[in-house]
């Protein structure tokens, strides 16, 4: 093993390389000279292939991260006095180190939830107050798919939301940093579970799905969303290289890459559970059971501290709640079988000492 190379874990999909076909594509686009901040034929194309996976009217911005995509999108969705509801587990919530606050200035109007999931009946306990001037008006529904909790939306519960909130006067985004994960634990197209569903932004992820870096805004419906042009910008994530994030989308979205490689990572994570489901149902380790549904490339559990330590001390991976003893297992799109039946043997290990 390198000195440069770690064990695999199961701590966040974040933790693997680019694939080898995004970085195939990255040193493609390194060639010549290209017209800068998104001028490049490698942008140009990317708006082509977008538009016709999610509609003509799609316009396309390529940023450098997730929270700046977040950050720009819900920008652009409401004025000064707007506030996004949103799950309290969302990341703009829990994650984002208070970027939407400090860096937009927008309020985030948040909800707790079971399952990391928002409903219509939701979003009511925050959608109230417009025109009182003492409040904060709520302005946009922001949506996670998949949610931190690794639990999916389906297409009806989306547009009975985007519906709900259109219907109030507010906009809908949606923070996808795994839709591709959601697209192939659904066995649908991404049109489905955003433009025809009733999303008027996206933040597409491609980080977590094996890019080196960058994301994009995909407006869906422009006229929901006002001056991204500008406020990429201003919140600065324009890039004057653009080719070398649009090279890395295009190479993920031309030929299905983003659904294989995320395809792959789900199964990697049912494998995880399935496995040990059967030595729990076998009775062959105890103390340990599940909190959320795995439906994607997340495995939520929970046992004791202690062993938590010891599998951590061989295996890398996060807790999530550590007074309930809940933790967070992720694989991506390079995990292997291999890696998951030793990470299966580590914890039967541990649990049964």
């Amino acid at each position: 093993m390198s000195v440069f190379e770690q064990p695999r874990s199961f701590a966040s999909d974040n933790y693997a390389g680019a694939h080898p076909e995004v970085l195939a594509a990255i040193a493609e686009a390194n060639v010549g000279h290209q017209v800068a901040y998104g001028g490049d034929a490698w942008t140009s194309r990317l708006t082509e292939v977008v538009r016709g996976l999610l509609g003509a009217q799609t316009e396309v911005f390529p940023v450098f991260n997730g929270t700046g995509a977040n950050v720009t999108a819900l920008t652009s969705l409401m004025p000064r006095w707007g506030a996004v509801v949103a799950a309290a587990t969302s990341h703009i919530n829990s994650d984002e180190g208070g970027a939407p606050e400090r860096v937009s200035g927008l309020k985030l109007l948040t909800v707790d939830t079971p399952d990391g999931k928002l409903t219509p009946e939701l979003v009511d306990r925050q959608a109230w107050g417009w025109g009182n001037e003492h409040r904060v008006q709520p302005l946009a529904v922001s949506i996670t798919q998949t949610t931190e909790l690794g639990t999916l939306y389906t297409v009806d519960e989306i547009r009975a939301i985007a519906d709900h909130a259109h219907g109030l006067g507010m906009a809908v985004h949606m923070d996808g940093a795994r839709i591709s994960n959601a697209a192939a634990a659904l066995g649908v197209p991404l049109r489905d579970i955003t433009t025809d569903a009733g999303v008027d932004v996206l933040s597409f992820g491609a980080t977590k799905n094996g890019a080196l870096y960058g994301e994009a805004v995909m407006v869906l419906d422009p006229a929901a969303a006002e001056g991204l042009v500008y406020l990429r910008k201003l919140s600065m994530q324009l890039a004057s290289k653009m080719r070398f994030v649009s090279a890395q989308l295009l190479a993920l979205l031309q030929d299905d890459l983003h659904l294989r490689s995320a395809g792959h990572a789900n199964a990697m994570a049912a494998r995880l559970r399935g496995s040990l489901e059967a030595s729990i149902a076998a009775g062959e380790v105890s103390g340990l059971r599940f909190s959320q549904p795995t439906q994607a490339n997340a495995v939520f559990a929970v046992l004791d501290h202690a062993v938590a330590d010891r599998i951590r001390e061989r295996v890398r991976f996060y807790d999530w709640g550590r007074a309930a003893g809940e933790v967070r297992w992720m694989t991506a799109f390079d995990t292997t079988a291999d890696d998951v039946d030793a990470f299966v043997a580590v914890i039967r290990e541990e649990l049964t000492r």
